[in-house]
């Protein structure tokens, strides 16, 4: 960390001998109009001088930051219309490579299609912090594309940019514990987007224990800010509820004694990086790491919320007459169900064979599975191993998917057969256990570990 701040201290030197030689002086909290702003986006384009284009793209990046809510907009609607592609020059392009099919012309034909944002973008990266900056820009980009969806051209430009500078070559996993500079762990508090964390004890609750890890994945250019990070126990079995995992009166288990690691929250920092995937390469590396640090560990496993599945219960057509899910609807309507041993026992098998029917034959418009963390943990070669009921009685919890919860099993071996079913066919592979569910005539039983709770 300290050779990049040493390395973002020369730049912003660069920068500035650069804004001496353009006669300008940065003022961060001096407001600069929006169409100057856009002419100086063009001068940087045309500008070849590293120290003034560093001088530049700093004063461009922070003059955005002061614009106010309409003025941005207005920007990105530029990056749109004046900072596209050349049609003319495509049109030039694409005549020569008719007339001689070579490489030259082929490259030629590439550069001229490629919008001049996309450059634009490039040289604003290079500014001191530029990334963390452009990163910024493309949330608020992410936040107009409901009502302006002409800008999806503009952010695919992003998309395409970011998934070269944050590929897996340049992330930095790094284990975060109780000893972790306090400014990171307050991150950790404000990210976590699963199971949210009330307060610094519970923060150390799911660090400072010899079976609790923590896992992020840095880019050197947001070297204090994690991009995405999971938390994971250390048990003796899978769990099938979290309020046992975060149950901060447990005894936790020495080095050694655990054989299974259960992956039980990932969560993603950065909106400004939305669909750019690091998750499947976090669980894998995490996955080696543990082995290494703890070779009695045999299973990995997630213990995963299911936040598409009350939306779906809500608008789901009965379909299926096994399904009962008017009954299974009106045992749910019931605010204290959760707090009711005998409604459990019987909304259970219900609820698991509607879940069961969620996952494995309910699909989202264009055949895709419905809910994303199965899409998720399925697209990275996981087997869905198990449904747990009642599994999450959080507010959340229980607004989300009722309180179910499932287990998605990472076994090795399996992997990328998995991966492959679920990514060329859209098999989900699923355990017999989950699929018993669906099978003729299931039986409407109450399974033996939710009728061990109700005899507890």
């Amino acid at each position: 960390m300290g050779s990049f701040s040493s390395f973002r201290d020369m730049l912003d030197a660069i920068a500035e001998r650069g804004r001496r030689l353009l006669g300008t002086s940065q003022n961060p909290k001096q407001r600069v109009a929006m169409e100057e702003i856009v002419l100086q986006c063009e001068h940087l384009l045309s500008s070849r001088g590293e120290a003034s284009g560093l001088a530049l793209a700093q004063d461009i990046l922070s003059a955005w930051k002061e614009l106010d809510d309409e003025e941005q907009p207005r920007f990105m609607r530029e990056l749109l219309i004046r900072f596209g592609a050349d049609d003319a020059h495509i049109e030039d392009a694409i005549e020569m490579y008719r007339s001689e099919r070579s490489p030259e012309n082929l490259a030629a034909l590439h550069e001229a299609a490629e919008p001049k944002r996309q450059e634009l973008i490039r040289r604003l990266n290079a500014a001191p912090d530029g990334t963390r900056s452009l990163v910024r820009m493309r949330e608020k980009l992410l936040g107009l594309l409901k009502s302006e969806p002409e800008l999806k051209a503009v952010d695919s430009d992003f998309q395409h940019l970011f998934a070269s500078w944050f590929n897996r070559g340049f992330l930095q996993l790094r284990s975060i514990d109780w000893t972790t500079p306090a400014h990171i762990l307050e991150k950790i508090i404000r990210y976590e987007a699963v199971h949210a964390i009330n307060d610094w004890n519970e923060l150390r609750n799911r660090l400072a224990p010899a079976d609790r890890r923590c896992f992020a994945f840095f880019h050197p250019q947001l070297s204090d800010d994690p991009l995405i990070f999971v938390e994971v126990a250390l048990t003796r079995s899978t769990p099938d509820n979290i309020g046992d995992l975060l149950d901060e009166t447990r005894a936790p288990l020495k080095p050694g004694e655990a054989n299974t690691a259960v992956f039980y929250s990932i969560s993603n920092c950065q909106d400004g990086l939305r669909g750019i995937s690091f998750g499947n390469f976090l669980i894998k590396q995490v996955v080696e790491e543990l082995r290494r640090e703890h070779p009695a560990l045999e299973n990995f496993v997630t213990l995963s919320p299911v936040p598409g599945f009350a939306r779906w219960l809500k608008a789901a057509e009965e379909g299926d007459d096994t399904l009962e899910l008017a009954r299974l609807r009106d045992h749910l309507s019931n605010a204290d169900w959760h707090r009711n041993a005998e409604i459990i026992g019987e909304a259970s098998p219900l609820l698991q064979r509607a879940a069961a029917y969620y996952f494995l034959t309910a699909r989202a418009a264009g055949g895709r599975l419905i809910d994303p963390v199965a899409r998720f943990h399925l697209g990275n070669g996981a087997r869905l191993e198990r449904l747990n009921f009642p599994g999450d009685v959080s507010a959340r919890g229980l607004r989300e998917s009722h309180g179910l919860m499932v287990n998605y099993l990472y076994k090795l071996d399996d992997i990328e057969r998995n991966h492959e079913a679920y990514a060329e066919r859209g098999e989900v592979v699923a355990s017999p256990e989950v699929r018993k569910w669906l099978a003729a005539g299931s039986p409407a039983k109450t399974s033996s570990r939710t009728q061990e709770k109700l005899n507890a």
